[in-house]
C-alpha cells in the first residue's frame, strides 16, 4: 500500500502536474542546460513509487498513458510542413535504419555472450520487436513465439527498467563532452522554456481561442482516428492514423496552423506529464530475483546499439541530435521521442521522429519474429 491509494487522482494529479512543473523549472536554470528536467522527472517519479510514497500503478497513469499521450501527438505536429521534413530529416531516416540494425546486433551479441537457457530466443525476438518498435510489438512477438504468461511477466519486468534507462541515457547523451566532440557541427540548445524566457518578445502568447481550437482540433482528429482504426480492425495502429490524419490537416491549412500559438506548449506538457506516468509505474525491485539476466541482456542491446548508432553517424556525418531522435525512435518509441526532442529544443525533428517511430511499428513484429527464429 502506498500513502496515496491509487484511487486518490486528486493528489496523483498534484503529484503528476508538480513533477511536470519541477521538470520545466530544472530546464529554466542553468542545470537543465546539462541535464534536462526530464531526466529528473522520471528519478524523482521512480523514487516516489518505490518508496510507497504514491502506486505504481493508477488509473491516472493509465488516463496520461492512454489518452493525453495521443492528444499530444496531433499538438505536437499541427505545424508539421511535410516539404520541409522531407527535404531535412534525411539523416535520421538514415540514422532509424541504422538504430533497427544495431538493435538486432545488440540481441544476437548479448545471446552469444550470457546463457538465457530455453527462453533466451524468445526473449531475444521479444527485445527486438519492442526496442524496434514498441509495446505494440514486444506483445506482438510474445505471442507470435509462443512465450508463457510467465515468461512475460519476467521480460517485461526487466525490460521496463532497462526501457527508462535507456531513455535517461539519450537524454543525457548531448552533455557528455566526451560523445560530442566527436560531432563538431552539433551545437546543443537550450530547452524551450529557456529561450522564452530569456527573450520575452519571442514568448508564446497565450489566446483561449487558439488553445480551445487546437485541443478541439487534436481530440477531433484522435476521434476520427480512433473510428478508422476500428473500423479497418488495425487498433494497434491507432497513432499511425492520428499522425497520418494530424499531418493532412497541417499541410492542407499550413497558413492556419501556422497562426496557431500555443499548441505546441500545451502538447509539451502533456509529454511532461507522460514521463511522470512512466517514471512511477516503473517498479525497480520486480525484477531482482527473476529478471537481473533478463536486465544485464536488455542493457547490452541498449549499449551495442547506442554504440553502433554514434560510430554510423559519425561515419556517415549525421547529425548527433538526427541520430538520437532516430535512436529513440527505435528504443522508446515515436511518443516518448517527441518528448525528447521538444525538451531538447529540436523541434525540427518532431515530426521527423514520430514518423520513424511509426515505421518501427510497421516492421519490428516482423523483425522480432526473424531473430528468435534465427535464434532457435
Amino acid at each position: 500500500m502506498s500513502l496515496i491509494p491509487d484511487d486518490n487522482l486528486f493528489a496523483l494529479g498534484a503529484v503528476l502536474f508538480g513533477l511536470a512543473w519541477l521538470g520545466f523549472w530544472i530546464d529554466t536554470n542553468a542545470i537543465g542546460r546539462k541535464t534536462s528536467g526530464v531526466v529528473w522527472v522520471l528519478s524523482a517519479a521512480m523514487l516516489l513509487s518505490n518508496t510507497g510514497v504514491i502506486p505504481l500503478s493508477s488509473s491516472a497513469y493509465d488516463f496520461v498513458g492512454g489518452s493525453l499521450v495521443p492528444l499530444a501527438i496531433p499538438l505536437l505536429l499541427l505545424k508539421g510542413d511535410l516539404r520541409k521534413i522531407f527535404r531535412e530529416s534525411g539523416g535520421v531516416m538514415i540514422s532509424f535504419m541504422i538504430a533497427s540494425a544495431a538493435t538486432v546486433a545488440g540481441a544476437i551479441v548479448g545471446f552469444s555472450l550470457l546463457d538465457l537457457g530455453e527462453i533466451g530466443p524468445k526473449v531475444a525476438g521479444v527485445y527486438t520487436g519492442g526496442w524496434v518498435g514498441g509495446a505494440v510489438n514486444f506483445l506482438a512477438v510474445s505471442q507470435a513465439v509462443e512465450m508463457t504468461p510467465e515468461e512475460f511477466t519476467v521480460a517485461i519486468s526487466a525490460s521496463s527498467v532497462v526501457s527508462v534507462l535507456a531513455l535517461l541515457l539519450l537524454i543525457v547523451i548531448p552533455s557528455v563532452k566526451a560523445i560530442t566532440h566527436f560531432f563538431p557541427d552539433f551545437q546543443p540548445q537550450q530547452p524551450p522554456a529557456a529561450q522564452e524566457l530569456a527573450a520575452d518578445s519571442n514568448a508564446t502568447k497565450f489566446h483561449l481561442t487558439h488553445i480551445c481550437g487546437a485541443v478541439g482540433l487534436s481530440f477531433a482528429i484522435c476521434a476520427l482516428a480512433g473510428w478508422l482504426a476500428t473500423a479497418l480492425e488495425m487498433t494497434q495502429y491507432n497513432i499511425l492514423f492520428i499522425t497520418v490524419i494530424t499531418i493532412v490537416v497541417a499541410n492542407s491549412f499550413p497558413k492556419t496552423m501556422h497562426r496557431l500559438e500555443g499548441d505546441f506548449e500545451v502538447g509539451m506538457l502533456l509529454m511532461y506529464l507522460f514521463f511522470v506516468a512512466v517514471g512511477a509505474s516503473t517498479d525497480a525491485r520486480a525484477f531482482l530475483d527473476d529478471a537481473v539476466i533478463l536486465f544485464v541482456f536488455g542493457m547490452i542491446i541498449i549499449l551495442v546499439h547506442l554504440a553502433i548508432v554514434l560510430v554510423g553517424a559519425r561515419l556517415l556525418k549525421i547529425q548527433l541530435d538526427e541520430a538520437l531522435v532516430a535512436s529513440g525512435a527505435a528504443l522508446v518509441g515515436p511518443a516518448v521521442t517527441a518528448a525528447i526532442a521538444t525538451s531538447k529544443g529540436w523541434k525540427h525533428l518532431v515530426t521527423p521522429g514520430i514518423m520513424c517511430g511509426i515505421f518501427g511499428y510497421v516492421i519490428a513484429t516482423f523483425i522480432g519474429v526473424s531473430v528468435t527464429a534465427f535464434l532457435n
